[in-house]
């Protein structure tokens, strides 16, 4: 089942002689449940391409499909309601609320929809994440890993459509990068989410389903490494 089709997507800034192709004519498909990593040199428009994918800035032209739904073709409003319930976003400097708790922060988007949190859904994620002691700390007592797993349990806290990781391990050490793409391989399977990964280590690209490579806004590889 296709859960995300990216169709002729461009993305230009500036005019005349400074022009710049960020993203030029780009198209593919994610299945749903698939780990695909997508990676690419500092430029090469890779987390441009994140940005669209997550509606979190508009195209030049193109059309990002997730789950049926053409999200530009929403309205601001409507647009940041589906980003909140259809696509998890985890960030490389987790982007936490430095005054909510770790709960607060991992039941945001459900409590910004002014929905009840399903505590028994939340328990199960703070289990995996290995947070069931930290639920009351804030985000500066926290160590760096302790942070990107609260930002994971967020992404994952509304059952989105797809999750989408700009370099999420790139301010961790290694034991630390280890383990947080362990856990998102574990939701990927246990869960069937849809994760797609921006990185630069080719290390953690070759754990997932398929590989995409960006070069100068165009995509120059894509290859199943996992059928």
């Amino acid at each position: 089942m296709e859960i995300l089709k990216i169709e002729h997507l461009s993305k230009i800034y500036g005019k005349g002689e400074t022009v710049v192709k960020a993203l030029d004519d780009v198209s593919f498909s994610v299945q749903k449940g698939e780990f695909v990593a997508i990676i690419g040199p500092s430029g090469s428009g890779k987390s441009t391409l994140l940005h669209m994918l997550g509606g979190v800035d508009r195209p030049s032209s193109g059309k990002v499909m997730i789950d049926n739904t053409d999200i530009y073709s929403l309205n601001e409003t409507e647009l940041a309601v589906f980003r909140r319930r259809q696509i998890g976003l985890i960030y490389q400097f987790y982007n936490l609320i430095p005054v909510l708790t770790v709960e607060e922060n991992m039941t945001l988007p459900i409590l910004l929809d002014q929905h009840k949190v399903d505590k028994k859904q939340l328990q199960s994620i703070v289990d995996a994440l290995g947070l069931d002691n930290r639920l009351n700390h804030l985000p500066n007592q926290l160590s760096g890993g302790q942070q990107q797993r609260v930002s994971i349990g967020r992404a994952l806290i509304s059952n989105p459509s797809i999750v989408l990781a700009d370099e999420p391990t790139g301010n961790l050490d290694s034991q630390n990068s280890s383990e947080i793409i362990d856990m998102l391989k574990m939701f990927n399977k246990t869960l069937k989410q849809t994760l797609i990964v921006i990185t630069h280590d080719e290390r953690i690209a070759l754990q997932a389903d398929r590989v995409i490579s960006i070069e100068d806004g165009r995509i120059a590889k894509d290859e199943v490494i996992r059928p």
